[in-house]
């Protein structure tokens, strides 16, 4: 045998982690856009951010840091790219968090001074900063000393994150009480975290003895982990409300037997405006209690009742209690087992929601029928609606017709999610063709995973091609060939809205057909094109950061 030359040197191998493909930094924008234009603390001290805001920051702070990055990557070319990755990740957290805390544009209307600020200093104490940790007596002292100044002017306080014990709740509970006549909003959502149940229940009882009377218009007791007991152990604070506008009561686990303790426990829910209860056990019959709410809540403008394991029976009494909020203009029903004949029985509500402006009925199991009765009812009450959700509810072309036609009367759309349904060609052409004229406010549309090929593709792209403001068009998850993403890209380019507006296509599968395995008719009658394999990277790039 022959031996290797003495100058051989084995062949490596490296993985270049740098630069991200452009998928990877469209995802990205799409992650920072979701994150800048959702509810969080920030939100609630600085203000939201409207989507096509927080898009338009979202794309800045993107290409900004992917500048930067590759300009380190090009000093370094030998690297794979690691440190480059690290450096794109950290600066747009960065940037993001500059951003949730310069707050949403000021407008020529909000620079008017408001009246009702206190001139004394500070009105909002917000300790919920930083990563969640444990406070102990001493650091509580600290924290809420602002609180004890005399003639301090806090109105509302944010404790959320950190995890007070008995001891540190019993330093807290008389500061409380001593300005507890001039709070206004308090948010105690997961302060309890890690505690063991009696000692979480006593936290509660202390802070609910300490805020027993104050007259809130907010109150936010989430992610507490409440339970029956829970709820019961803040019987006092919750028996002295009168006057809530607000509450939040989010993945708490709430029972049937917690939602009728909670049901019983406040006295008053006619100036509610807000009531959020997503992520919680409720199930059919806790729903029952919830709508005992809801009927007492003539005032509403805000439910939010997703993920919470509400069935048909539930979903019903549900929908009917809502017939008595007519002020409503936002519905988040997500989530949840409603079926048919609860759709259809939510139809029955809807005219009477003549406010409606926001509607969130995704994942509900609502089929051809329910989606139906619901979009009829929507053409004849609803035209001012600006986001229409309705995902994941096995719609297909059957209900194109009868959503179309809906959805033309929708000319204030800004938002439509159609998602995870199965639209397939013949329903999405129809439906693309309802959006083409008019709806100059539309922002976003979702048709990702609808099992639809390139002429569904090239109908949805021609409709959004010149809407003035338009950001984001989804058809990710589809059947489209390469010949049809070119068309649609080129679509794109020749209209008044850039490539921008595509959203990432990593999950479209050029190969795949709809289940019935036949080739579907264009708009133009002709048939589509052997699909061919894209070539799209698999991404490895992961940006995380804080909410």
């Amino acid at each position: 045998m022959d031996s290797a030359p003495q100058d051989f040197q084995p062949r490596t191998f490296s993985i270049k982690l740098w630069p991200p493909s452009e998928s990877t930094r469209l995802k990205l924008v799409e992650r920072m856009t979701k994150n800048l234009s959702t509810e969080s603390i920030f939100s609630r001290k600085y203000g939201l951010l409207g989507k096509e805001e927080a898009h338009e920051n979202a794309k800045r702070i993107e290409q900004l840091c992917f500048a930067s990055a590759d300009e380190h990557f090009k000093r370094e070319p030998d690297g794979d790219g690691s440190s480059a990755v690290q450096m794109y990740a950290k600066d747009t957290s960065k940037m993001m968090l500059e951003v949730l805390k310069k707050g949403p544009r000021i407008t020529a209307e909000s620079e008017a001074p408001v009246s009702d600020t206190p001139l004394g200093g500070d009105t909002v104490l917000d300790i919920s900063g930083g990563k969640r940790a444990f406070i102990e007596a001493d650091e509580a002292k600290e924290l809420l000393s602002p609180l004890t100044k005399p003639g301090n002017s806090y109105k509302r306080i944010c404790f959320s994150n950190r995890s007070f014990g008995t001891d540190a709740a019993n330093v807290a509970g008389p500061i409380l009480e001593s300005v507890k006549n001039q709070l206004t909003e308090v948010d105690i959502s997961d302060f309890v975290a890690g505690r063991s149940e009696d000692e979480a229940l006593d936290v509660m009882r202390i802070f609910s003895k300490a805020l027993e009377g104050a007259v809130l218009r907010y109150l936010n007791i989430s992610d507490n982990a409440l339970g029956e007991k829970g709820v019961r152990a803040f019987s006092e604070l919750l028996k002295s409300q009168e006057n809530l506008e607000e509450l939040y009561v989010m993945n708490d686990g709430i029972s049937e037997d917690a939602a009728k303790a909670l049901s019983e426990l406040i006295p008053s829910t006619e100036k509610l405006k807000v009531l959020h209860f997503h992520n919680n056990m409720t199930g059919d019959e806790g729903a029952v209690y919830v709508a005992e709410m809801v009927k007492r809540s003539p005032n509403l403008e805000s439910f939010r009742c997703s993920a919470t394991r509400i069935g048909s029976d539930g979903s019903v009494a549900l929908s009917e209690a809502l017939g008595t909020c007519t002020h409503l203009k936002k519905l988040d029903l997500r989530d949840n087992l409603f079926g048919v004949d609860a759709g259809i029985a939510l139809s029955k509500t809807l005219p009477k929601l003549p406010d409606l402006v926001e509607l969130y009925l995704s994942d509900l199991n609502l089929e051809n029928k329910g989606t139906v009765a619901i979009v009829n009812a929507l053409k004849q009450s609803a035209p001012q609606l600006e986001v229409l959700e309705m995902a994941g509810n096995e719609i297909n072309a059957e209900a194109a017709p009868d959503i179309a036609e809906c959805l033309t009367t929708m000319q204030s759309l800004k938002k439509l999610t159609l998602a995870e349904n199965e639209l397939k060609d013949a329903g999405a052409v129809i439906i693309a063709k309802s959006l083409e004229d008019g709806h100059a406010d539309l922002k976003e549309l979702d048709v990702s995973t609808n099992m639809f090929q390139r002429a569904g593709a090239r109908c949805f792209a021609r409709a959004v091609a010149n809407k003035p403001g338009f950001v984001q068009l989804n058809i990710n998850g589809n059947f489209i060939s390469d010949e049809g993403i070119e068309e649609v890209k080129g679509i794109l380019k020749a209209g008044k809205n850039s490539l921008d507006v595509l959203g990432s296509l990593d999950e479209n599968d050029p190969e795949g057909e709809p289940d019935n395995g036949d080739e579907e008719d264009d708009e133009d009658g002709k048939d589509d094109d052997d699909d061919d394999g894209l070539d799209l990277k698999l991404q490895s790039v992961q940006v995380e950061h804080d909410d």
